[in-house]
C-alpha cells in the first residue's frame, strides 16, 4: 500500500514514516516523491478554526492531484491561560510571518513567551493537539484520529531537539522538554506519535479484512 504524506515539513515527514514504519507493506511517500510540485495555492488550504477541518482540506486536495490515498495532519499547541491560542495558528502565530523553518519556530517560542508574561508555572498549562485525516478518494471513507499530549510551558527554552515549541514544552512525568529527549521517546509520548500509532492500527486492522 502506497500512503501520501501531504505536507511539505521535513520534520513532520520523518517523525510519521518512524512511527508507521511497524505497519506491513505499507510504502510512506512524500509530496516530492510523487511528484506534486509546491504550488502557493498550498498556502490557503488552513483556513479553517478545527484541527480536523485542516487536516481534511489538506488531505482531500492532495488526493485529488495524486489519486493516492493520502494522509494529511494538523497540529498546534493550545494555551489555557490563552483561552487555546495558538491552536490552529500555531505555526503563524508570531506577528513576523517573513520568516522559515529555524528563525520563525524561534519567533513563535519568543511571542508565545511574550504572550504568558510571568505567569506562574503551574499555570502555564498547555496541551499539543495532532489530528490526522486519512483520504481515499471515497468521501464516505474518511478516517480521522486524535492525539493530544499534555504539559507545561516553560519561561525559557531547553534542548536542541525537535522542532517547533519543543523546547518550551515541558513533560512533567519525563521531567523534560520535548527537545531534550530523543526522537524515540517524543514519538512514545507526543500528541503526533499518539494520533499516528491510532492510524497505524486502523491501516493494519484494514489490510487484514481486505
Amino acid at each position: 500500500m502506497d500512503l501520501v504524506l501531504a505536507t511539505r515539513s521535513t520534520h513532520k515527514i520523518s517523525e510519521i514514516r518512524k512511527i508507521l514504519e511497524g505497519v506491513p507493506d505499507l510504502r510512506v511517500l512524500d509530496l516530492t516523491e510523487v511528484g506534486v510540485r509546491y504550488d502557493a495555492a498550498e498556502e490557503d488550504l488552513e483556513p479553517h478554526d478545527t484541527f480536523e477541518e485542516n487536516a481534511a482540506s489538506k488531505a482531500s486536495y492532495f488526493q485529488a492531484i495524486t489519486g493516492l490515498d493520502t494522509v494529511a495532519d494538523d497540529s498546534g499547541i493550545e494555551i489555557e491561560l490563552l483561552d487555546g491560542a495558538p491552536g490552529v495558528r500555531s505555526k503563524r502565530f508570531a506577528p513576523d510571518q517573513g520568516l522559515e523553518d529555524l528563525a520563525l519556530d524561534q519567533a513563535n517560542n519568543a511571542y508565545l513567551l511574550a504572550s504568558l508574561g510571568d505567569a506562574p508555572l503551574a499555570d502555564r498549562t498547555g496541551r499539543y493537539v495532532c489530528v490526522a485525516v486519512l483520504n481515499r478518494g471515497d468521501p464516505d471513507d474518511v478516517t480521522v484520529v486524535r492525539g493530544e499530549a499534555t504539559g507545561l510551558i516553560l519561561s525559557e527554552p531547553r534542548g536542541s531537539g525537535g522542532f517547533g515549541y519543543d523546547p518550551l514544552f515541558f513533560d512533567e512525568e519525563l521531567g523534560k522538554t520535548f527537545a531534550e529527549i530523543a526522537p524515540e521517546a517524543k514519538n512514545a509520548r507526543s500528541h503526533r506519535g499518539k494520533a499516528f500509532r491510532a492510524l497505524a492500527l486502523r491501516l493494519v486492522s484494514a489490510s487484514q479484512h481486505s
